[in-house]
């Protein structure tokens, strides 16, 4: 106790202060300031400093040098028997056993530390959620749970509500991946009361009402429930609005147990930005969605030149994954291919973030394949995709596009109903996803068409537009509406089909859809290329309409609408054109070819299109 209570020396002090200048100089000068550290030992300190030292050598070599093996050595040695550093170097030193790929390591030091710090809150919560986080990172979500309810009671008995709450929803975020929905919703309803019953530091008070109504929403958005969802995204853009305009001054709780916070107010702007291109997304709202990515990628350029944090990625191969699929539905392939590229090199710089969004990144690749018509390399890049992932409805999402490939191809019929049986919206269909199961009756519909089975085709797309019109998933309503069009086109019903193609076309401009557009252009102006659409992106299908007449527009009578309509339909053809080529000549349109390990780090430049122009209008 003697050498606790004791001043400082002075040599230890200015040693102490030397380090920490070389250490926040600009540029840092690491080498010094381990000089400094090592100089303490010679002086014969105290246990106490003696532990300390190897702690901040251990820290500053883990986190500054590559010098991982000493790092070790001083970690290792700072576990002692003085609670103000033996917690700390636990923590530390299974941040570095992870980062060296030492899991089975990691977590006996840290269930070790949490046995033991039960008398110093601060550190008994920190090491929980350190310890529930790894269990996260290795899909071990069932462990993480549990230690996350021991953090909840714990917090609880310590008297922090705070706290609390954060276990808590922290808990509920991965009941939520792990699709417990009996589980989610009662312990979302007792957050919502946590949160709003707790009164305290009031950046903290909205930094659980960002993170309780961020569950909400992505609950609702994995639901395809973008309707339903709308109030709740209401009071978080109002709620973050509320967290901008408070100052961060504020007097630091009293209770060692609430001495955490979830996000940076920073992050939790771009976190929100995210959700709302999610649901602008899913909604069809494709202005809006890219008005709010641009917002969100120049607050992630800033924020990302002061903080290295690895979630700052995570956040902008988010946005890049949603804006690259606008891209495809708005007619420019060529920038999606290269914000695909964006995220490859992305990948590249994190296993990690590799690991968690490849099959993601085979996806976009999938329909980027299928918007200029490389059927074969879509299909492989879907096939990849599904090894790559158990989420479900990422699954049942790749699966209903892959289904439109073999639609597509026009002789895969066994592969086709072997995956249209695994995606039946009106028998045990996989998910719970709104939006999923409407795609997939407009699957079926697209197919029946396809068969010349009509009424079995406006069966289905009737339940596709009642599903849509129930949430507001406008892009579905107008592939809808256009599909049906076209079976009243064939079938003579001239009027009818005019009630239908007209709404789409308009709905469509709004999006904007651009294969929608040229599709009901095609239509009303009359010819025999159309435009099939499917969820996500478009498939050019070329149908021979013989007999049929050469214009829906002069078949109603509307002389004057169908000159307009053969104009935009020229205009939509030269843009998708041209667009097609820019991508195709692109050096990244070599990426379709890639299916397996890392992306490649470069591209050889393509000497101009590889896939055949003539079904592209």
């Amino acid at each position: 106790m003697a050498a606790s209570t004791e001043a400082p020396e002075p040599w230890y002090l200015a040693l102490l202060g030397f380090a920490e200048h070389f250490r926040t100089s600009s540029p840092p000068k690491i080498r010094l300031c381990v000089h400094c550290l090592q100089a303490v030992f010679q002086f014969k300190p105290p246990p106490r400093v003696e532990a300390r030292t190897h702690l901040q050598l251990g820290s500053v070599l883990y986190r500054h040098t590559k010098n991982s093996e000493l790092a070790q050595t001083h970690l290792e040695k700072a576990i002692s028997q003085f609670e103000d550093v033996k917690f700390e170097a636990a923590s530390i030193l299974s941040e570095f056993y992870c980062q060296q790929n030492l899991v089975d390591s990691a977590k006996p030091v840290l269930r070790k530390a949490i046995q033991i710090s039960q008398q110093t809150p601060y550190w008994h919560c920190r090491l929980l959620f350190q310890l529930a986080q790894l269990h996260a990172l290795e899909k071990d979500l069932v462990s993480a749970c549990d230690l996350l309810g021991v953090g909840a009671e714990y917090a609880r008995v310590m008297g922090s509500e705070y706290t609390r709450a954060l276990f808590l929803l922290s808990k509920g975020m991965l009941l939520l991946m792990e699709r417990k929905l009996s589980e989610v919703h009662p312990l979302l309803t007792l957050c919502g009361t946590i949160v709003e019953n707790w009164q305290g530091n009031p950046i903290q008070k909205e930094s659980l009402r960002v993170f309780f109504l961020v569950l909400q929403v992505t609950h609702y958005l994995d639901a395809g429930q973008v309707k339903s969802v709308k109030p709740c995204l209401k009071q978080l853009q109002q709620c973050i609005q509320t967290i901008s305009t408070l100052h961060d001054d504020e007097i630091l709780p009293t209770n060692p147990a609430a001495l955490f916070h979830w996000l940076p107010k920073e992050h939790m702007c771009v976190l929100v930005y995210l959700v709302t291109v999610m649901h602008s997304m899913q909604a069809g709202y494709l202005e809006k969605a890219q008005k709010y990515t641009d917002k969100a990628l120049m607050q992630l350029e800033k924020l990302k030149m002061l903080d290295s944090n690895p979630i700052l990625s995570t956040f902008q191969v988010i946005l890049l994954e949603h804006i690259i699929m606008c891209r495809l539905v708005t007619g420019h392939k060529a920038t999606a291919l290269q914000e695909i590229s964006q995220v490859c090199q992305l990948c590249q710089q994190s296993p990690r973030l590799f690991t968690n969004h490849a099959a993601q990144l085979h996806t976009l690749l999938g329909l980027y394949c299928i918007s200029v018509n490389c059927m074969d390399n879509a299909e492989a890049q879907f096939t990849a995709a599904l090894q790559m992932t158990t989420h479900q409805e990422l699954w049942t999402f790749i699966v209903t596009n892959l289904a439109t490939v073999y639609i597509r191809e026009g002789n895969r019929h066994q592969e086709l109903y072997s995956l249209l049986e695994r995606i039946n919206p009106d028998h045990n269909f996989p998910v719970s996803s709104h939006c999923l199961r409407a795609a997939a009756f407009y699957i079926r519909g697209l197919l029946s068409f396809f068969q010349g089975r009509y009424n079995e085709a406006k069966r289905f797309l009737r339940e596709t537009l009642k599903m849509s019109n129930a949430e507001d998933l406008n892009r579905l309503t107008a592939c809808s509406l256009v599909l049906l069009g076209h079976i009243f086109f064939v079938l003579g019903n001239h009027r009818e089909s005019n009630n239908m193609v007209v709404p789409a076309m308009q709905l469509a401009s709004k999006i904007p859809d651009m294969s929608v557009q040229l599709w009901s252009s095609a239509l009303l102006k009359g010819g025999s290329d159309v435009r099939i659409q499917n969820k996500t992106t478009a498939v050019v299908i070329r149908v021979h309409n013989d007999g049929f007449p050469a214009d829906l527009n002069k078949a109603c009578g509307n002389t004057i609408d169908a000159h307009e309509a053969a104009q935009m339909h020229q205009n939509f053809s030269q843009q998708l054109l041209q667009d097609h080529i820019a991508a195709c000549s692109l050096p990244e349109h070599n990426l379709i070819s890639w299916t397996d390990g890392l992306p490649p780090v470069q591209f050889q430049p393509q000497n101009g299109p590889t896939t055949s122009l003539a079904s592209l209008l």
